[in-house]
């Protein structure tokens, strides 16, 4: 009984000393700014993103911060997406530029009558 005693006065003391070392901050000075944690993103800021940005992009973790799992997976699915639409949207545009060499090609095709150059260009449309 005296040992129980003994350990609970003992405990009250260990938690009032840490109370009051907690609570009594030390010198009373008040605590500086806090730094800004903040990471500098590699994002461009002269172009669009692209896909290797989006591979090179690491979020800063902090105490109650992001599940990294999630959130890389998420990266990786935007990466693919920028990839698959930057692709998609030069295939377009090579696209439209050889439709509109091939028009180009057709008007002075036309403007050229007799000649057989406009019979190449006219199978080439075809």
């Amino acid at each position: 009984m005296v040992v129980f005693w003994f350990l609970l006065i003992a405990l009250v003391v260990v938690v009032a000393a840490v109370a009051l070392f907690v609570a009594g901050g030390g010198s009373g000075a008040a605590l500086p700014e806090a730094a800004a944690d903040r990471t500098v993103w590699p994002l461009p800021a002269d172009r669009p993103m692209a896909r290797a940005d989006v591979d090179t992009l690491r979020l800063p973790v902090a105490l109650r911060g992001y599940r990294m799992a999630e959130t890389d997976e998420a990266l990786d699915r935007l990466g693919a997406e920028l990839a698959e639409r930057d692709a998609r949207i030069a295939e377009l545009e090579a696209a439209l530029a050889g439709a509109q060499a091939a028009a180009m090609g057709g008007a002075q095709a036309k403007g050229r009558a007799g000649s057989g150059d406009g019979d190449d260009e006219g199978e080439k449309k075809a």
